[in-house]
């Protein structure tokens, strides 16, 4: 038997998640269970799982995300959370940044078969991003690592007054506090746990929510945006 034949059938939720997206959700689960497992983005034993524990929980994301925004999913890996939060929202340009190469490949298969238009894949560290990547609105992240180690990567990407949302388990408010100096010198001046997915997914989806004021990334990174600012309109002027 192969490991796509394992891959049990969407839940009814899914049909009310993804709406006229439906299918092409179904053809995202089909190509996880198969070139997924193959390449070692997916692990065999989560294929059974697949809806409820990756693709649901990383869709109902879309609760919290404002409309029409930009979004940078940092270390997209197998594109979780940012495929299906694509799929379930058109109107959000969204990056999926992801440093190896077999997953980016992975993802433009992905983004190029279900036609995701408004979905780009870029091959590159987070830390080395600031000045090549447009600010965003959301940063989105999933089990990428803890939450101060990620603020350090996600932050300094996002416009002023924008917020990185993270996909956590139950240790979401130790982390939360673990992180808060950390935070602090990012120039993160709120953070928030949230429960998403009532109705869809059990046990809900937890979220942390980093604010960030004018300043994203703090003072460490004020001097590198500024110097990044200053290269990019000298490019432009030498045009």
């Amino acid at each position: 038997m192969t490991e796509a034949a394992e891959l049990p059938q969407a839940p009814e939720q899914a049909r009310t998640v993804f709406g006229e997206y439906f299918p092409e959700a179904v053809r995202y689960a089909e190509l996880l269970a198969d070139a997924g497992v193959k390449r070692g983005l997916i692990g065999p034993r989560e294929v059974p799982r697949l809806w409820e524990r990756h693709i649901l929980n990383c869709a109902v994301l879309s609760e919290v995300v404002p409309e029409g925004v930009t979004v940078c999913d940092v270390g997209s890996g197998a594109g979780l959370p940012g495929i299906p939060l694509a799929l379930v929202r058109p109107d959000l340009k969204i990056t999926l940044l992801e440093p190896l190469l077999r997953r980016t490949n992975f993802l433009q298969e992905v983004v190029e078969l279900l036609g995701l238009d408004h979905v780009t894949v870029v091959r590159g560290r987070a830390e080395e991003m600031l000045g090549k990547l447009q600010p965003v609105h959301v940063v989105t992240a999933r089990a990428v690592a803890p939450l101060d180690r990620l603020a350090g990567w996600g932050v300094p990407l996002l416009r002023p007054y924008g917020e990185m949302l993270a996909l956590k388990g139950d240790t979401a408010e130790e982390e939360i506090s673990g992180a808060r100096a950390a935070l602090s010198k990012l120039g993160v001046v709120g953070t928030s746990v949230l429960q998403v997915g009532e109705g869809i997914v059990d046990p809900l989806s937890t979220v942390v929510r980093v604010e960030v004021g004018e300043s994203p990334g703090g003072v460490r990174f004020a001097a590198k945006r500024a110097k990044a600012a200053r290269t990019s309109r000298s490019r432009r002027g030498g045009r």
